[in-house]
């Protein structure tokens, strides 16, 4: 009454397709991956900020984040020309606030992976954005 399949399904070719073109990666390469992005955004926070309020440390840190960025992922990273428009006292603490999250996402992952060099930068930031924003640690 009914007519057998004969022909694989899109979802068996999909599966096979992904499979031969080697799509798995490793939990080492994905958290490699997670850790560069996370570091890139953190760079473009930077930047942002640097826009908006120039200085000698945030040019140091930019590029050393472009530095490490580079050494992970064997080329510059992509950088977006930051906009020195509305440099409100509230935009500042936006972008400062983001950056300590990332540069906090950015340690976690490089704990986890034990890249010890990306546990001191993002270290490093998390301190210098949470010292802008007043955040101290509490005293024991």
């Amino acid at each position: 009454m009914y007519e057998p399949i004969r022909t694989q399904s899109v979802h068996t070719m999909a599966a096979q397709s992904c499979s031969m073109r080697g799509l798995h990666r490793s939990r080492e390469e994905e958290l490699d991956i997670r850790l560069a992005g996370h570091l890139t955004a953190l760079l473009t926070m930077t930047d942002e900020l640097r826009a908006l309020t120039p200085s000698r440390a945030l040019d140091d840190a930019a590029d050393r984040l472009a530095d490490r960025i580079t050494r992970m992922r064997g080329h510059t990273p992509l950088r977006a020309t930051p906009s020195a428009e509305h440099s409100t006292p509230a935009r500042i603490t936006a972008l400062h606030q983001r950056a300590h999250q990332l540069a906090g996402q950015a340690l976690v992952v490089a704990t986890t992976v034990g890249d010890t060099a990306g546990e001191t930068l993002a270290a490093e930031r998390l301190t210098a954005h949470a010292t802008a924003l007043g955040i101290t640690e509490p005293a024991d």
